[in-house]
């Protein structure tokens, strides 16, 4: 009899290497929980017109647009520059990280999420830099219909 069981030791019915390929950033999976708890819609993987990704986009109760980009570890922010890149899609921008992250290191004027796979606690809020009304509302919009089509089931990542 084969027992394969998570790093906790909770049995688990997914081989090694198949757990492996499913894994997310753990920050991602409580940073989507903290704003789900805030009132926020969110999505993840969110593409932008500038052709860049946000790890998660999220829409608050009064429109406010936020992107959290997630960060696995030191290497992972060390070799990504394009953090700057998502300003001018969003209202207020986030790092989430997990709680080991030298948080020091991450640029003061974003916001902070620590966070890990369960739970998550927003730290430090940025300052708010409002959008424009016509990228606010071409956002919503996408934002609207991208769900429309991964709720239907018919959203392809691929074409974005």
């Amino acid at each position: 009899m084969v027992k394969l069981e998570y790093g906790s030791g909770a049995p688990s019915l997914l081989a090694p290497a198949e757990k492996m390929a499913r894994a997310e950033p753990k920050p991602l999976r409580g940073a989507f929980r903290l704003l789900e708890s805030m009132g926020h819609g969110a999505l993840t993987e969110f593409p932008l017109r500038s052709g860049r990704r946000a790890d998660i986009l999220s829409i608050g109760e009064k429109g406010e647009i936020w992107i959290i980009e997630v960060k696995s570890g030191v290497p992972d922010f060390r070799s990504d520059h394009k953090w700057q890149d998502y300003l001018e899609w969003c209202d207020r921008f986030f790092f989430a990280v997990g709680p080991e992250f030298p948080a020091k290191i991450l640029p003061m004027e974003a916001g902070l999420i620590i966070s890990d796979e369960y739970e998550a606690i927003l730290v430090q809020e940025p300052a708010a830099t409002p959008l424009a009304g016509a990228r606010r509302k071409a956002l919503t919009l996408r934002f609207a219909h991208l769900a429309a089509r991964r709720l239907s089931g018919r959203d392809d990542p691929i074409i974005g």
